[in-house]
């Protein structure tokens, strides 16, 4: 049994991976504001503000075997090691495929990262900058892994990403459903279960350095096409090319009157990160339809027709398959 401490723990991937870590046997300490959720049972929840002076007194009395730090922050991944590098034996920090400076190619470890962002806190427009901080911050222990992520999906995403087109086919039903026509973009998707077992995994083994935590590199079509199947979609699926998308502001990737998963040319790399070092660490991943199934089944529970963070509303859809046609 480990001591293990998640910094972070009440999100998404951070819940799991503290779920993870009890059910393997360990002792697991979540700190965090507790704003995102709530911490998975059996663990000890220490409620903190990292922003403040002082917020991580109360994890300071005892040594860690595994600090895993899911943080997008530059500040608190810097305060956090300052803090608490000394009495940690191993640390993991989860970045993601963002940090690259050309993301319009193949993607290995080793490929050269954006330039860090200088201050503590970081806007979602400067995300990948971030990361890239908070990378530097981890590098300075003698002990670290980092994980850089590609695209996440399964239950519970709350970007809406993936579930976007097995949701939109399953209330679609017969009538037309508008994806993108680039169908050859490439493109992985890792179910966050897989990514945060392999975290986990990788932490208990001592791993050491960078490495990719990614999906089996497909294509956008082919994801639509599975996302159909899953959904039991039974109407035509009509392909709009890019350049009329962006004619008619339909955004790329996520967001607001967006289609998920389209990426343009300059980030086509996010499709394209090396596997091969996660595989001969232990990454193990399920097939991507079953991702599918659980994730509509995840979808039908909070609503098909909810507001979402990415995608366009049916409506829009609608005008823009009547423009389409017109």
């Amino acid at each position: 049994m480990a001591s293990v401490l998640v910094l972070g723990g009440t999100s998404w991937l951070g819940g799991l991976i503290a779920h993870d870590a009890v059910v393997r046997g360990h002792d697991v300490t979540c700190l965090a504001r507790g704003e995102s959720g709530h911490a998975p049972a059996n663990v000890t929840f220490v409620e903190a503000d990292r922003s403040r002076r002082g917020a991580y007194d109360d994890v300071l009395d005892r040594r860690w075997d595994l600090v895993i730090d899911v943080s997008r922050q530059p500040g608190h991944v810097r305060s956090a090691v300052e803090a608490l590098g000394g009495v940690s034996s191993h640390w993991t920090f989860v970045s993601t495929g963002s940090v690259y400076a050309d993301q319009s190619v193949a993607l290995t470890e080793e490929s050269p990262v954006l330039a860090p962002h200088p201050h503590d806190d970081a806007d979602p427009e400067h995300y990948g900058e971030a990361k890239v901080a908070c990378e530097q911050a981890v590098s300075a222990l003698r002990h670290h892994l980092i994980v850089r992520a590609g695209l996440i999906g399964g239950p519970g995403d709350p970007s809406d990403r993936l579930g976007y087109y097995v949701s939109r086919f399953a209330s679609a039903g017969a009538d037309p459903v508008l994806v993108p026509g680039d169908v050859a973009q490439p493109m992985q998707v890792v179910d966050v279960r897989d990514l945060a077992a392999f975290v986990l995994h990788a932490a208990e083994s001592g791993a050491t350095g960078v490495v990719h935590g990614v999906g089996e590199q497909t294509t956008v079509g082919e994801l639509v096409r599975r996302s159909a199947e899953a959904a039991g979609f039974t109407g035509r699926c009509v392909e709009a090319d890019p350049g009329w998308l962006r004619s008619h502001r339909v955004e790329e990737w996520m967001g607001p009157r967006s289609l998920p998963l389209w990426l343009p040319f300059s980030h086509r790399g996010m499709g394209m990160m090396d596997d091969r070092r996660a595989l001969d660490l232990g990454l193990a991943r399920r097939p991507v339809d079953s991702t599918l199934r659980d994730v509509l089944v995840d979808e039908r529970t909070r609503g098909l027709d909810r507001p979402r963070r990415a995608g366009l509303t049916r409506a829009d859809e609608l005008k823009l398959l009547a423009d389409l046609r017109t």
